[in-house]
């Protein structure tokens, strides 16, 4: 479903059928008007010789459109498609929503992705319909509407949390993309889109997200690992301490009635938009579920799991580095044993906050001390404290924005890690929704519970034709192997 695969009509019938699914996934402008949209926007539709279609917001601002009033496009769920390509392009998008620009500028982009600034920028517009800077800018643009319409903070606030540099940028970046200034875009807020910020700073917003969406899962799996200290679970909610580039911060992700809220405490506010990019990868928030339920459901065995649990999501981490560490723990040992075992590393080597949070330790202490910390086998530990230290001297470098094939074969060559643990650590840290597990015994003993081989080579081979989303089917045996399928018969 992603925007290269549409051709015209398609879109266009998308958008006269104000279907909520494509939201985020391309964009509408509408000539006559000077306006773009989400394909969702409720007003009438427009002429076909009015309309072109573009990949991205940032697009459609380089085109000379602004945002429509009405719809509100950048209030959109992000694009499922950044998941799903591992191209130049995909792996941007990933890091600029990570704010790497604000932190390295283009040209630390580029030389992430292994570009020149000029290559970059030439692959991108060619891509995405705009450069680096110009898709940063929409980023920014997206955040300070989020925040002007669902928090009470001041423009100012807004402005430097939202990344950008000056406050006349902002206002004139506000101006030219949503037609409006700050203020006016702030009275057209709703009480439903977010609430005031609470006492000592800390700020709560929603988390747009295509539905179904399969929270119980989501909160049942974090809180089954959830380290005691960092981390806390329960059935509807999940909080931790994390550390980000300005400092030390607190989230706590809840359902809220049919919402699905963030709260958020921070050291700076100017960590804002990177806590919200991993809020949404660790939830996996710009999934397209429809279309997956849709590809999985192809296959008969997995009829029965699509329809009792619709709109499942694959977690992801909000730190590469810790995601390494707690899958080197995790394996070969029970989720219990890897919970116990985190919980004392943390304890023992991670910073504590003010308010008696503890931050997962860094690499460098893990790489000190951790042989002091960790137990079990001899080679493990060794494995582990290696791995912590080419982390710490930079050696080895993970993000939401690798090459997956990259990583995986740089996390191969780390000792003491085999392809359980590199595949594992590349679904959890880029979002790839390809990645199929047959070793993993959970894994396994769900497919069983589906009818399905229980043996790695048979599963293996069953499991290819469920690509490109065999990370989603791996979540699905997962939850097969914990929770029981429903029993009546599906029409």
């Amino acid at each position: 479903m992603g925007f290269p695969m549409m051709t015209f009509d398609e879109r266009y019938r998308a958008i006269d059928a104000r279907d909520v699914r494509f939201d985020g996934q391309f964009i509408t402008v509408v000539r006559s008007t000077g306006i773009y949209c989400r394909p969702s926007c409720p007003a009438r539709t427009p002429k076909p010789s009015n309309v072109t279609f573009y990949p991205t917001a940032a697009a459609a601002h380089e085109a000379g459109y602004r945002a429509c009033k009405r719809c509100l496009p950048d209030a959109a769920p992000g694009s499922p498609e950044w998941n799903v390509r591992t191209d130049a392009a995909g792996r941007a998008m990933r890091l600029i929503q990570d704010g790497i620009i604000e932190r390295e500028g283009v040209p630390g982009l580029a030389r992430r992705l292994g570009y020149s600034p000029r290559q970059l920028n030439r692959i991108l517009t060619a891509e995405l319909g705009a450069g680096p800077l110009a898709l940063a800018r929409a980023h920014r643009a997206h955040t300070a509407r989020m925040l002007l319409v669902g928090t009470d903070l001041p423009a100012a606030d807004v402005a430097f949390s939202a990344g950008f540099a000056s406050i006349r940028q902002f206002n004139d970046t506000i101006r030219e993309v949503f037609g409006m200034t700050p203020l006016q875009l702030r009275a057209r807020r709703h009480a439903a889109q977010g609430g005031a910020p609470t006492d000592g700073g800390a700020i709560r917003l929603v988390l747009a997200h295509r539905t179904p969406i399969d929270l119980d899962g989501l909160f049942s799996w974090m809180r089954a690992r959830a380290v005691d200290g960092m981390e806390n679970a329960s059935a509807g909610s999940y909080e931790r301490t994390l550390a980000l580039p300005h400092g030390p911060a607190r989230m706590r992700i809840h359902a809220d009635g049919g919402i699905l809220r963030l709260d958020a405490q921070l050291a700076q506010l100017a960590d804002l938009p990177v806590l919200l990019a991993r809020a949404r990868r660790l939830f996996d928030l710009d999934a397209d579920p429809v279309g997956i339920d849709m590809a999985l459901s192809r296959h008969a065995e997995l009829v029965p799991a699509v329809a009792g649990i619709p709109g499942i999501r694959v977690p992801g981490a909000v730190d590469p580095y810790e995601m390494l560490v707690r899958a080197m723990i995790g394996q070969q040992i029970s989720v219990a044993a890897a919970r116990t075992a985190l919980t004392r590393l943390a304890a023992e080597l991670g910073e504590r906050m003010p308010d008696g949070g503890i931050l997962f330790p860094t690499m460098a202490a893990i790489a000190e001390h951790g042989a002091e910390v960790l137990r079990g086998p001899a080679a493990r530990v060794r494995a582990l404290v290696g791995a912590a230290a080419a982390a710490a001297a930079g050696a080895l470098v993970l993000s939401a924005g690798d090459d997956p094939v990259a990583q995986r074969e740089a996390l191969l060559a780390l000792p003491g890690v085999g392809p359980w643990t590199a595949d594992y650590v590349r679904m959890r840290i880029t979002g790839d929704p390809d990645v199929f597990l047959p070793g993993d015994l959970a894994a396994r003993a769900g497919a069983a519970r589906l009818g399905l081989p229980a043996d790695a080579r048979s599963l293996n081979a069953w499991a290819a034709d469920a690509a490109p989303w065999r990370s989603y089917l791996t979540a699905h045996f997962w939850r097969a192997a914990s929770v029981p399928l429903p029993t009546k018969e599906i029409a």
